[in-house]
């Protein structure tokens, strides 16, 4: 299944789903169904742990989801 952005019309909330091609989408905020799907970023690899923690700091000051674990967020 493939990671979609959305931005939800209904309560202004950006947020990533998985979704199936047969599924129809909802917000998990509101539960509106009024989407806009979003471009999504493209990450590179790093292969520098410095450029990767400041990165992920960078991403959690502005509150985006993260796939990192619980060991990896805490050495931030």
């Amino acid at each position: 299944m493939p990671l979609y952005s959305y931005y939800c019309q209904d309560c202004k909330t950006d947020f990533e789903l998985l979704v199936r091609s047969a599924d129809i989408p909802a917000c998990p905020s509101c539960g509106g169904e009024n989407l806009q799907q979003q471009i999504a970023r493209v990450c590179i690899e790093i292969k520098y742990p410095a450029i990767a923690k400041s990165g992920r700091r960078a991403a959690a000051r502005a509150g985006d989801l993260s796939n990192f674990s619980k060991q990896e967020l805490r050495t931030k």
